[in-house]
């Protein structure tokens, strides 16, 4: 297919793409067929495989997103800044993407709990790589005196773990809380979490 794509092309690709997201949320890559994309996108199956030769390839494009999209948060942290700020930052900017990508989310989720047969390169490559940088970070500003002693890979697995969940496990945390919007809360006690966890008593 020729890399300039028509408009009809990038619509059905971005279709294709929903469709795949939306199926592969809900049965995972195991349970899904392109049947059910081909169906979902409103496309036939070989409308379908023009764009895409296989399920796989576009479960791996999905992916390759959501790795971009997910890695995206870390590059803002500003080493230079406030740290307190820069990680509560971080962290608020990780459970708004929760908030309006869960099924991103779980789709991460389900390849990670499967082993990442399809990312596991990048999780020991590139993800390794970035979050090293930022554990530095947070080895330096702990030498300065900036934040209170932490283990920076627990920190940073901890802010993974708590913002995903409303993600991950959405339908139990509004059964608790009875189908009230978690997410204002959730920042709040995130902030108020980190700063207590993190900042100097100067007093």
């Amino acid at each position: 297919m020729s890399k300039t794509q028509t408009r009809i092309q990038l619509k059905n690709n971005a279709a294709i793409l929903a469709a795949g997201l939306n199926v592969f949320s809900q049965f995972g890559f195991r349970g899904s067929t392109l049947d059910q994309i081909a169906k979902e996108a409103g496309l036939s199956k070989p409308n379908l495989i023009y764009y895409f030769a296989s399920k796989d390839a576009i479960y791996r494009a999905l992916l390759d997103q959501l790795l971009e999209d997910w890695l995206e948060p870390i590059y803002t942290i500003d080493e230079d800044g406030d740290p307190v700020a820069e990680i509560t930052a971080y962290a608020k900017r990780k459970l708004a993407m929760s908030q309006h990508y869960p099924r991103e989310s779980r789709l991460f989720a389900n390849e990670v709990i499967q082993g990442a047969p399809q990312i596991g390169d990048t999780l020991r490559g590139e993800l390794r790589r970035v979050v090293g940088r930022l554990v530095g970070a947070i080895e330096r500003w702990i030498q300065e005196g900036k934040i209170r002693p932490v283990e920076p890979h627990h920190l940073i697995f901890s802010i993974w773990s708590i913002t995903q969940h409303y993600a991950d496990f959405d339908v139990q945390v509004r059964a608790i809380l009875k189908d009230t919007d978690p997410f204002p809360g959730a920042e709040t006690h995130l902030e108020e979490m980190l700063h207590r966890m993190l900042s100097i008593d100067t007093g």
